[in-house]
């Protein structure tokens, strides 16, 4: 494990190729007998079972898994086709009390739930890596640094709802979870050394207990390039195109993107073209277009054109949270104060832990704690207000402390303020002591 340690902190080791899975490239199952014999043989196994999934992201609409990919000791590896066999529950039932190894273990649970598999543990390697400071911590890079290995990730972006499976990309998925419990024991011993095991632990819980993700409101917004949109009507347009997009996505099974690329959205949503031949003056929408499409776009923008003001949508989004920061020093100084103390604090704290920030506690916690404070900001206080917005025992055992240790020299900046007749003068400071109430409302943590 010394060539773990030495390669957290950005040693490199001699790496040797890993080219063939060790049995072979299993067959790819696509049946029920097979299905069922493969279930027998992963009952029989013993250990952590390696699991990972591939998905049609940039292809196909939606994420569902076009291939799954397990390994167990006393079972080997397997390969199975989720089009031919959509119900994997069998095999979830006999794997529930198993730990499950993922590397990124959020971007392949939610597939593996629609076909039946949801784990009770887990082991993530790749949230491993980050909380052991290793400053890369994709699988290859992870194998690389940990194992000495190398594996070769040229297929990672393929079309894997191509039928039937290239025997290189069968290759690649296999040897993706060839050694995924080797690295997961290399890296839980690297985690107990750093006294960060029960960090990883905590938060591998909290990953399996965490809810499925609700529908996003507003997901139009997401659009690339959104932001250059300022007025009202030309958002609707975007979202009435987004909408049209989507559907039509769905429909043909393809990805949004290759239905219509967000940078023509946005584009026609700033020019608001009133006819085809206007349309096809915009980028995106050039003369291989297809007229059908054309006139559903032009459909959409007349909607968002016609569209009463009152079912305009809002400039931003709404939100049940602080505003945006950028916005603090004129709401509220003292709490942008207490936001800057804070994120430095934090900061300075992940570097001296050689952790992500994000890992140590996620910055919407800091923002909400911040614009929101308990009346007296103590560590114990603190800790609370963090152990309500949901923070882990051990994110809160160690940033409580230094946040409010931030609150308590946090100081606004003096803002101008306008006497009549003569100008500005410097504003009277605001209190430092942390107590004073944000001032839209919102009501403190604690109280």
């Amino acid at each position: 494990m010394d060539s773990a340690s030495e390669t957290a902190h950005g040693q490199a080791v001699q790496a040797v190729p890993l080219l063939e899975p060790r049995e072979g490239i299993p067959p790819v199952v696509a049946d029920a007998d097979s299905l069922a014999a493969i279930v027998q043989r992963f009952a029989a196994g013993h250990g952590p079972v390696a699991i990972d999934a591939e998905r049609a992201s940039g292809y196909r609409y939606g994420q569902r898994a076009y291939l799954v990919q397990l390994r167990r000791e006393g079972a080997g590896s397997t390969l199975i086709d989720p089009v031919a066999c959509p119900d994997l529950s069998s095999l979830g039932a006999v794997l529930a009390e198993t730990e499950w190894v993922l590397h990124a273990a959020t971007q392949d649970l939610p597939c593996l739930a629609e076909l039946g598999m949801k784990p009770t543990r887990l082991f993530d390697t790749e949230l491993a890596g980050r909380l052991a400071g290793f400053p890369r911590v994709g699988l290859g890079p992870m194998v690389e640094n940990v194992l000495g290995l190398t594996l070769e990730k040229g297929h990672s972006a393929v079309d894997w709802s191509t039928r039937p499976l290239p025997e290189p990309w069968l290759r690649y998925a296999a040897l993706d979870v060839e050694v995924l419990v080797q690295l997961r024991d290399s890296l839980e011993q690297e985690l107990a050394s750093q006294n960060k095991l029960d960090w990883g632990l905590q938060e591998f819980a909290a990953i399996v207990a965490a809810p499925p993700a609700g529908p996003r409101t507003d997901p139009w917004r997401r659009t690339s390039g959104v932001h250059k949109v300022r007025r009202r009507r030309q958002l609707a347009a975007v979202r009435e195109l987004w909408l049209a997009r989507d559907q039509l996505a769905r429909e043909r099974d393809v990805s949004p993107g290759r239905v219509l690329p967000d940078s023509a959205i946005v584009a026609a949503a700033l020019v608001m073209p009133t006819s085809i031949p206007a349309l096809q003056a915009v980028p995106g929408f050039g003369p291989r277009v297809h007229r059908r499409a054309l006139e559903q776009w032009i459909a959409a923008i007349e909607i968002a054109r016609t569209l009463p003001e009152h079912q305009l949508p809002p400039a931003t989004a709404p939100h049940d949270g602080p505003p945006p920061p950028r916005a603090w020093a004129d709401k509220d100084p003292l709490a942008a104060a207490r936001l800057s103390a804070a994120r430095a604090a934090v900061t300075a704290l992940a570097e001296q832990l050689h952790l992500p920030q994000e890992n140590l506690i996620t910055p919407e916690l800091v923002r909400r704690v911040s614009w929101a404070p308990p009346k007296y900001a103590t560590p114990l206080t603190v800790a609370d207000a963090l152990h309500t917005l949901g923070a882990r025992d051990w994110q809160v055992e160690l940033v409580a402390p230094v946040i409010a240790q931030a609150y308590a020299g946090a100081k606004a900046e003096p803002r101008p303020a306008v006497v009549p007749g003569k100008g500005t003068k410097p504003a009277q400071e605001t209190a430092t002591d942390g107590a004073a109430a944000p001032k839209n409302g919102v009501p403190r943590l604690g109280e």
